[in-house]
């Protein structure tokens, strides 16, 4: 290889890099401004039981043009060169993560294939309690919109468990640092997040 290509290979690769750095400090933006709610006096509940003063509205960001588009690419530059074609994820957060990944994915040479598991079991027709698209035995990743102690990524990991799959990652949006970490690091499951909850101040 030609001192040429090299150099040109390298200055691909920073432009490359300097993009997904531009996308990622775009999208902390739009979270920090359509999605972070606070409330000093009342506080919010959370999924997790407990009240924050400050709350990761994400449907507004998850349902956004620019947002899904941003979280999208952001995400999936975390996961492409994981041997996984399954992602999936707890409804109703986990939903619009995964057909934002599949929409991305399609023109890559890694497409994936997306499902999500129910709170509940479908009460008609199939009555299954995971939809979408997943094989028993197979490799998946749990995505999440935002983690607090991990139960909503937990449950979708004993679900498809139960398939015999195997979880490489969880993925969340937002960790709000508040103990989904080391949950699932018990459970011998990797996690990882494209913000943290400290980086918004909060």
């Amino acid at each position: 290889m030609g001192f040429d290509v090299l150099k040109e290979f390298a200055l691909d690769e920073s432009e490359n890099a300097s993009g997904a750095y531009q996308e990622r400090e775009r999208l902390k933006q739009i979270i920090r401004d359509k999605s972070l709610l606070t409330a000093e006096v009342n506080g919010f509940e959370l999924a997790s039981g407990g009240k924050s003063t400050y709350f990761f509205d994400m449907k507004t960001v998850l349902l956004d043009p620019e947002g899904a588009n941003l979280i999208a690419k952001c995400l999936f530059e975390k996961i492409k060169d994981c041997d996984v074609k399954y992602v999936g994820g707890l409804e109703a957060g986990a939903i619009p993560l995964v057909t934002a990944l599949c929409l991305i994915s399609w023109k890559s040479s890694r497409p994936l294939y997306g499902f999500f598991v129910r709170k509940e079991p479908k009460k008609r027709g199939t009555r299954k309690t995971i939809e979408g698209n997943l094989k028993e035995g197979e490799k998946v990743i749990i995505v999440d919109d935002v983690t607090t102690k991990g139960g909503s990524v937990i449950k979708a990991i004993k679900e498809v468990q139960n398939l015999n799959c195997k979880v490489a990652k969880v993925l969340s949006v937002v960790d709000r640092e508040s103990g989904a970490h080391e949950n699932l690091k018990q459970m011998g499951v990797a996690f990882d997040a494209l913000f943290k909850k400290s980086e918004f101040g909060v």
